[in-house]
């Protein structure tokens, strides 16, 4: 009898499970039977592993061949075993010897002419991997980049199955021909599939930042624009309603622009999870710009929060961790659809429950809803423009549930742009670095503050917290308690209109808030005017 190990990785969500795969050799009619609860894809890498050990030059076993995935009550799913697979059968052939394969980590696809494919979750397996004590992982060589990004892991990235045998044999390496320059790597071919998560709205990243998104390009809206920086300077969700074409979308594509730079840690948790969803920017292993995801409303449930046949995918909602979630048109998605979002936007993180098992995605993100009054988009208190009746306009605006309404922060009515603000020299607002630098700014108060606390921002501090440990001054907080006395905010409300107060407190450098600032952050939540600034330069 032969036998031979080495490991590999089984994703269930963002998190890995090192799974021990075992190749058995024993004299008999030649055959391959691989147990383990393995999935359709995974079950079909018999064929794929012996085409490929075949034509990288080695012998295939003629022997009966059971390969077994430990643990067996793991589901496991996908190609990414293909290379554990193909070196346990080698090292049960005695190929490759044994010992050197025991404590080595192999994540890849093998093609049928045995070249090294990448799979979808480098990063997040290769965390596992050290996560569970192991010092070598062999990865594709496209995606050595990204499994480096693992302290303390040495990362071999190979090319072909040719190549790693040469390694592990203590051989001459032999040389692959490189692509043809020009056309498309086809080892890349498959990380970005239709209808797995690539239609999410997700922008380039790198777009975020370039001249034709900047804040000057808005005009007027001052308390749209203050909103904007409140949000990104303490992480508040907000709903902006007005007309069509006042400036809402134009808003919202600029916000990612204002949000800090991703810390190290932040850049780790998006990575991963656009790494699982085969999202990664071309040549740019590591993100750390928020992400900017923007669904059309007629997206699904499972578009939105995550899931899908089998083991689930991220969502919308995951693939805009640590960035901006913008829901356009908001009053045209589905009530369910929308409801959905309340446990992620509460908790920062969503699970998912299937037959195949059950996956948590981190979710902690920006959201932005924007709307129109009414169907014809034209409704306001201040004129008579709107030709729907109330019925019509009470039914549209209902779409948004109040318990979805009562956990965003910021609530923005935005009056159509006059001739006066559009053609007045000088018109431009403030550009996005200006603001930038406040937010940043803030957010450097925010994390003194919060330092040896588990929290990154004001909207993550929990209510009985607010009220403990960090109080506004003594009597800012009566007219908001005024407004839960009558029923204008509920329990969650007050809490939130604290922490949006705490966030303009960080903008304009106070210690602590007072009455000014929770008056900016009611004005804010409720728009009702309070009688202070509406700019955040006008209050420092």
């Amino acid at each position: 009898m032969a036998f031979a190990r080495t490991c590999s990785v089984a994703l269930v969500g963002v998190e890995g499970v090192v799974v021990e795969v075992q190749a058995d050799l024993e004299p008999g009619v030649a055959a391959f039977t691989l147990v383990g609860l393995p999935d359709k894809s995974l079950t079909e890498s018999r064929d794929r592993v012996r085409a490929a050990v075949v034509n990288s030059g080695a012998e295939w076993p003629q022997k009966k061949l059971t390969v077994g995935l430990s643990p067996a009550s793991v589901p496991k799913a996908g190609s990414g075993f293909d290379l554990a697979v193909a070196c346990a059968v080698l090292g049960a052939a005695e190929r490759i010897d044994p010992r050197v394969l025991a404590d080595i980590v192999m994540i890849g696809e093998l093609g049928l002419d045995g070249r090294v494919r990448p799979v979808r979750g480098i990063l997040p397996a290769v965390l596992a991997a050290a996560d569970a004590g192991y010092e070598q992982v062999v990865v594709p060589e496209c995606a050595a980049a990204e499994a480096a990004l693992v302290p303390g892991v040495s990362v071999l990235g190979v090319r072909s199955l040719r190549q790693l045998i040469a390694v592990l044999a203590e051989e001459p390496v032999p040389e692959e021909e490189p692509d043809e320059l020009g056309r498309p790597d086809p080892l890349l071919a498959g990380l970005r599939v239709p209808g797995t998560g690539a239609a999410t709205g997700m922008h380039s990243l790198a777009a975020q930042h370039d001249s034709e998104h900047d804040l000057a390009d808005v005009v007027g809206q001052t308390s749209a624009r203050t909103a904007v920086e409140v949000a990104a300077a303490g992480g508040h969700h907000l709903f902006l309603e007005g007309p069509p074409g006042a400036g809402k979308t134009m808003l919202a594509e600029r916000l990612p622009a204002v949000l800090p730079t991703l810390t190290r840690e932040e850049s780790l948790e998006v990575t991963a999870v656009h790494s699982v969803a085969g999202l990664l920017p071309p040549g740019k292993p590591l993100i750390d710009i928020a992400p900017y995801c923007a669904p059309h409303h007629s997206a699904t449930m499972q578009s939105l929060v995550g899931g899908g046949p089998g083991i689930a995918r991220p969502g919308a909602v995951s693939l805009a961790h640590r960035g901006v979630l913008f829901l356009d048109e908001a009053s045209e998605f589905h009530s369910q659809t929308l409801d959905a979002l309340r446990q992620p936007l509460e908790s920062g993180h969503v699970v998912i429950a299937r037959s195949a098992g059950v996956v948590r995605f981190p979710a902690r993100f920006l959201m932005v809803l924007a709307a129109n009054p009414c169907p014809c988009g034209r409704f306001s208190q201040r004129d008579a423009l709107c030709e729907c009746p109330p019925s019509a306009i009470r039914r549209y605006q209902a779409r948004l549930s109040g318990p979805l309404l009562d956990r965003v922060d910021l609530r923005v009515e935005i009056d159509p742009v006059t001739r006066a603000q559009l053609t007045a020299p000088g018109a431009r607002g403030e550009p996005t670095a200006t603001v930038a630098d406040r937010v940043r700014a803030a957010r450097e108060r925010t994390a003194a503050r919060l330092t040896g606390t588990p929290w990154r921002t004001n909207s993550e501090v929990p209510g009985r917290e607010l009220r403990s440990r960090f109080q506004a001054v003594s009597g800012a907080m009566d007219e908001a308690e005024r407004n839960l006395e009558r029923g204008v905010l509920t329990a969650r409300g007050i809490d939130r209109v604290l922490r949006v107060a705490w966030t303009v407190a960080d903008l304009v450098g106070h210690d602590r808030p007072d009455a000014t600032d929770v008056a900016l952050a009611l004005q804010l939540r409720t728009g009702v005017p309070r009688g202070v600034p509406m700019a955040i330069g006008a209050l420092t």
